[in-house]
């Protein structure tokens, strides 16, 4: 049976929801994630319902201005949440991937579509550079031209430019074990169908989701899926 929805609230305030659900590796940042969006849903005027039920899936997603698959792993939407998904986004959803979101659902084209690349491998937990390359986004003006950051830089395993718009993308030379070279997107969005679609590869952490600067990066983010 299909998991029943929450009820519209009342308020105009747009919703979002979080969904969180692993069958592979699980991050210990999770909770911290989905309490940085839901501190930044009460300081900007979204609702967040966070959840890991695939269920939810199950029926159409509704009236949602964003799905967050924050740090999903394996495979976690049944054939009928995908169908819903996919629709969804097609129609006008935004639909935002945080970090190991790319590690997800390796076996359905779609979502590899939608998300823009595929994981790869990533070498150790460690500080690096970020690039910001584009700062005409709201998920990347508050940003300086470059940052330290410490993150698990994720490979991917072929590069999304081209088809996506890249917004931050790492130093290579600035931490070992990088295995893209001079083309290494972090961030990026892209249109899908009536929808938008936002990923970033930052998120590793626990710390990361009290960084100001990763926090802002992942607000605008969700506004710019969102379309709010």
């Amino acid at each position: 049976m299909a998991a029943q929805h929450p009820s519209p609230s009342p308020s105009p305030r747009p919703r979002v929801v979080v969904y969180t659900r692993t069958t592979d590796y699980r991050h210990d940042s999770i909770p911290d994630g989905t309490a940085a969006v839901r501190a930044l849903g009460a300081a900007h005027g979204f609702d967040v319902h966070a959840t890991e039920d695939p269920g939810f899936f199950d029926a159409p997603v509704g009236p949602y201005a964003a799905v967050v698959f924050l740090s999903t792993s394996g495979d976690v939407l049944t054939p009928a949440g995908r169908e819903h998904l996919a629709a969804y986004v097609e129609a006008g959803g935004g639909f935002v991937g945080v970090h190991a979101a790319a590690c997800t659902e390796y076996d359905w084209p779609y979502y590899g579509e939608l998300l823009g690349a595929r994981f790869a491998r990533h070498p150790d937990l460690q500080p690096g550079r970020v690039i910001v390359e584009d700062h005409d986004h709201p998920a990347t003006r508050h940003l300086p031209a470059a940052f330290a950051f410490t993150d698990e830089w994720y490979d991917f395993r072929a590069s999304p430019r081209g088809s996506v718009r890249v917004l931050l993308s790492a130093d290579e030379a600035s931490y070992d074990g990088g295995g893209m070279g001079d083309d290494h997107p972090l961030s990026w969005c892209h249109a899908q169908g009536r929808g938008r679609s936002f990923y970033t590869a930052l998120g590793h952490a626990p710390e990361s989701y009290e960084d100001a600067r990763f926090r802002s990066h992942l607000l605008g983010g969700i506004t710019w899926a969102a379309a709010f």
